[in-house]
């Protein structure tokens, strides 16, 4: 029986879990399929393109309810955190995304909806484009660094400071207690509300601007804090 591309995401998306991205090769995918490698590269022509497909599989449950009822800022929270989640549901799968830029539905669904509750609070379609990529880059970078930094390597790291250090960075070093106990929920959404208002600082700046006549497309409300 052929295998489809469903299957061998899925699979993919399995031996993720087990070996993680290092782990994850071609070869090691096309044994555990029990296929010939000429089957598996007619799907994906190379680990690239497997990631591709792999990181359009994990934002199937994201942005699905279009909420477009409910505030923009409160659509975009709940986008993010749905975001977070998905990159969290498979080992590596931050990693997995990271760098990848699909043209597929799921990944044009996510950044279209992103993009709308931007536009929403600015107006500016400039604004809502690199808003879009500043969330996102922040949901993707916050997931990656709480993959890899578990609360033991934490609690590792900070036992190991040399007393001069200690002394000498007193208030850099008390803070490992919070980047490494069980607040990572809290931290996330302490950033994303810093996100979220932020921009919705610069979307003020930016309607005032154009209220007030400016002909700058987008950098005024940037550009003058």
């Amino acid at each position: 029986m052929a295998v489809v591309k469903e299957e061998v995401i899925a699979t993919a998306l399995g031996l993720l879990d087990e070996s993680g991205l290092e782990g994850l090769t071609m070869r090691k995918l096309a044994e555990t399929l029990k296929i010939q490698a000429p089957s598996l590269y007619w799907h994906f022509a190379n680990k690239d393109a497997l990631l591709d497909g792999m990181a359009e599989a994990l934002l199937v449950p994201v942005a699905v309810e279009m909420r477009m009822g409910e505030p923009w800022d409160a659509r975009l929270a709940a986008i993010a955190n749905e975001l977070r989640s998905a990159l969290l549901s498979r080992r590596d799968a931050a990693r997995v995304f990271a760098g990848t830029f699909p043209v597929s539905g799921n990944v044009l669904r996510v950044g279209s909806q992103v993009m709308e509750c931007l536009k929403e609070a600015s107006g500016d379609e400039r604004l809502a484009a690199w808003g879009t990529f500043t969330l996102l880059y922040y949901v993707l970078g916050f997931a990656i660094e709480e993959q890899a930094f578990t609360e033991k390597q934490g609690k590792q790291q900070a036992a190991a400071h040399p007393p001069e250090l200690l002394e000498a960075y007193p208030l850099a070093v008390s803070a490992m207690a919070e980047i490494t106990g069980e607040s990572s929920d809290e931290r996330f959404d302490f950033g994303l509300r810093m996100q979220i208002e932020g921009f919705r600082h610069v979307a003020a700046r930016h309607r005032a601007a154009k209220e007030n006549g400016a002909t700058d497309k987008g950098g005024t409300a940037l550009r003058k804090g």
